[in-house]
């Protein structure tokens, strides 16, 4: 099976669309340490060991997330660019390459997902 050019360019949006979604959980995540923070100078917090612990595996995977969805995008922009060039071999291979960096971003999401609920839990242990 011969892929074309509009088979890697089907991949741009979605993965526009999770960079964008990547970059607001990474803006929420630094509104709350910076939230945290006040709390702590305030002398208001409780858990804050837990909850910068948590924060910061958080930033930690967002990173990651970021970089793999980065690649992803640059992988597929060079299978394009294969393709135009009438490398096909190689375009499939950076698409599929470009696949499975998408897949690892996802799989960092549903991780930072897992510890976001957990910090939920960090921050309903707080109020009882």
């Amino acid at each position: 099976m011969q892929i074309t050019i509009t088979t890697p360019g089907l991949l741009f949006p979605a993965i526009s669309l999770l960079l964008l979604a990547y970059t607001n959980r990474f803006l929420v995540i630094a509104q709350l340490i910076r939230e945290l923070r006040k709390r702590i100078d305030q002398g208001k917090a409780c858990n804050t060991k837990r909850q910068i612990t948590n924060l910061r595996k958080r930033v930690n995977l967002i990173r990651s997330m970021q970089w793999f969805g980065v690649f992803s995008f640059l992988l597929c922009t060079f299978s394009m660019i294969a393709i135009l060039l009438e490398y096909s071999g190689i375009g499939e291979a950076l698409f599929g390459l470009s696949l499975a960096f998408i897949t690892l971003s996802l799989l960092c999401s549903l991780w930072e997902i897992q510890i976001s609920g957990e910090a939920l839990n960090i921050e309903l242990e707080g109020m009882e």
